[in-house]
């Protein structure tokens, strides 16, 4: 299985490794498949995402795919966020093998969900503005591969 050097790197040196004190957003996903699971902390300042962390238990796509999300929200609108998509995560590192494809739906989900952590906590209905949630990721599942 080849992986891109953005992937490597990424896995390798992720970006906004951790938790946040302050966040006022958090969410967390998994997929029961393969075990993967993401949480990512935001903190969101006048529709701003200033800071975001992540923590990821999961293979190196996994991994990478989280960092490379964080990084593509870091400093975005809310809008802007809501708007990533799995694809977005999986072109901004120069592509991922068809067995991990799942990890990028997980990074996606994971950042959904903690959007709308951030609206519950407003008192705001998120399912009008990020959609329904899957407590589970079970559509896309591992098929074996190399855990880095």
């Amino acid at each position: 299985m080849m992986y891109s050097e953005k992937v490597m790197d990424h896995f390798s040196n992720p970006r906004n490794v951790g938790e946040l004190a302050d966040a006022n957003a958090v969410g967390e996903v998994g997929n029961v498949v393969c075990g993967d699971i993401m949480k990512i902390y935001l903190k969101i300042n006048n529709g701003i995402i200033e800071d975001v962390r992540f923590k990821t238990f999961g293979c190196g796509a996994a991994i990478a795919t989280s960092s490379m999300a964080t990084e593509l929200i870091k400093g975005q609108s809310i809008q802007s966020a809501l708007k990533l998509t799995n694809k977005a995560v999986i072109e901004a590192l120069d592509g991922l093998p068809p067995v991990k494809v799942h990890c990028s739906v997980l990074a996606e989900q994971a950042v959904k969900a903690a959007l709308s952590d951030y609206y519950t906590r407003q008192g705001i209905d998120p399912v009008p503005i990020v959609g329904e949630l899957k407590s589970d990721i079970e559509e896309h599942h591992c098929e074996g591969g190399l855990q880095l």
